[in-house]
């Protein structure tokens, strides 16, 4: 009996080569899936690192508070609206030059905008501030550090071009009496490549724009404008309206809300190329204020403000009066500007009285809901 047990329990010769090379190719087989699962994360990771690094070193940002201090600034009076002022920058040096008329060194702030963002974050008021606007300029630093003195009856434009962008800051805090909680830059050459990502957007004109000095020709009516066109379309002044700069900023209030529009129809959330290619394009064109100078301050900011619809933004120009001494110049209508930044610094609606510019400009475009989205396939 114990023999033939013994027998029984023993594995012959003949099973051993059959049973090793099994558990040997099972272990194999584990040992390969998890460096391939490794490797998976590793790589997914490393892409991922490499994508939140590469559109957060797109970002260019400006301390206020450094730049500017903290002193005889406005107060904050509603805590929970926000006032984000919005610059649009535009060189026409070199390549830039050939897609308007004309080659200028140096870039200029040619938009500038105070967006207020009421408590509740539901609607948005945002106030076009004319460039030819004679104003007193503060006592500033600029971008090297160096004092820049007060002075008086300057274009509101050349600001930037002197000083910087935290210099426009600090006019606009003392033109209001209202303080900047963000600032925004959008470069006019990276704005381009944000609306090409898009695939273009919709606007809509009533009269017809002559391509006047090299500018955009267009006939009255619907058109879906590219980044180039849209470039030439924000920049567009002779051969439109009057050909004031006050028409002007009618065209670029009216882009603007059909481009956010666009933002918001496009599903970028679902279509994770399309979203690298906003992001990527909107961060290249971005100079923010070193509170929202990242994707996670900017992501937060953005969720912030969802529920205000574009559809919904009250749009309106300072109120202004043609200069006495140079009628090509503008002044601030004080009276009904004194009304428009008393009712957004205490969050409160405008009154009509205070969008009465004696200044006024042409007309003739409006936003329209942008046309279905060319598929993927054509926007790449």
């Amino acid at each position: 009996m114990t023999s033939d047990a013994t027998a029984t329990a023993t594995t012959t010769p003949e099973q051993a080569p059959e049973q090793a090379p099994t558990r040997s190719r099972a272990s194999r087989i584990r040992r390969g899936l998890a460096w391939t699962a490794a490797a998976l994360v590793l790589g997914s990771a490393g892409a991922g690192w490499w994508v939140y690094s590469h559109l957060e070193g797109n970002i260019d940002s400006v301390d206020l508070d450094r730049a500017i201090g903290t002193d005889n600034r406005p107060p904050k009076v509603v805590e929970k609206a926000q006032n984000i002022l919005v610059l649009g920058s535009d060189s026409r040096a070199g390549a830039n030059g050939e897609l308007d008329h004309g080659n200028v060194s140096g870039a200029r702030s040619d938009t500038a905008m105070l967006v207020h963002i009421p408590e509740g974050r539901s609607r948005a008021t945002a106030v076009s501030i004319p460039r030819d606007t004679l104003i007193t300029r503060p006592e500033c630093k600029d971008q090297d550090g160096k004092t820049v003195p007060e002075a008086n009856r300057v274009m509101f434009n050349s600001v930037y071009s002197v000083a910087g962008p935290a210099c426009v800051v600090k006019t606009v805090e003392q033109l209001s009496g209202i303080r900047v909680d963000h600032f925004v830059e959008v470069d006019f050459a990276g704005f381009k490549g944000l609306v090409d990502a898009l695939g273009g957007v919709t606007v809509t004109l009533d009269q017809p724009m002559t391509g006047a000095k090299g500018g955009l020709k267009l006939d009255a009516g619907t058109h879906r404008l590219n980044g180039t066109d849209a470039l030439k379309f924000v920049r567009t002044r002779y051969g439109y309206g009057d050909g004031s700069d006050l028409g002007r900023i009618g065209l670029q209030q009216q882009f603007m809300l059909a481009m956010l529009s666009e933002v918001k129809k496009q599903d970028a959330l679902g279509n994770p190329a399309r979203l690298y290619k906003l992001a990527d394009a909107g961060t290249k064109s971005l100079t923010t204020d070193s509170d929202l100078a990242s994707l996670s301050a900017l992501a937060d900011f953005a969720q912030s403000m969802k529920g205000v619809d574009p559809s919904t933004m009250e749009t309106i120009m300072l109120p202004v009066a043609y200069d006495k001494v140079d009628p090509n110049r503008v002044v601030i209508a004080q009276e009904q500007a004194s009304l428009l930044w008393e009712a957004l610094r205490t969050d409160q609606k405008v009154p009509a009285s205070a969008k009465d510019s004696p200044a006024k400009g042409g007309s003739g475009a409006r936003s329209k809901s942008p046309a279905p989205s060319p598929s993927p396939s054509a926007q790449q």
